[in-house]
């Protein structure tokens, strides 16, 4: 049997900030920017798919100093490839800007 080249399961993505309008923001939703997705098409491949924001805190935790809050992706935003995202918990504003996971699973294909 051939060997099998090791698989990436994830594509990174940019956390863009908070969805919001011209005087409310609505932490409770992310924008984020998936590498390689410009249009609307492409972002609709991505809808539902799990989302991993990985970040070092200070202190040690199950003998690890990284934690990991989880959320999902739920609909597209506007034309260019943005999408919205939902995590377990709220994330700090300190993350926009930061890099997250888009994981490749659960698939609809």
């Amino acid at each position: 049997m051939p060997e099998s080249k090791p698989s990436r399961l994830h594509v990174k993505g940019t956390i863009l900030g908070f969805k919001r309008g011209r005087r409310n923001t609505y932490h409770h939703t992310n924008l984020l920017q998936i590498e390689g997705c410009n249009d609307n098409k492409e972002a609709n491949f991505y809808l539902g798919k799990k989302v991993a924001f990985i970040y070092r805190a200070q202190a040690t935790k199950a003998g690890s100093k990284f934690r990991c809050v989880w959320g999902k992706v739920t609909r597209s935003h506007g034309s260019n490839g943005v999408v919205r995202a939902k995590f377990a918990k709220n994330l700090s504003p300190t993350a926009i800007g930061s890099s997250i996971r888009v994981m490749l699973y659960p698939s609809s294909v």
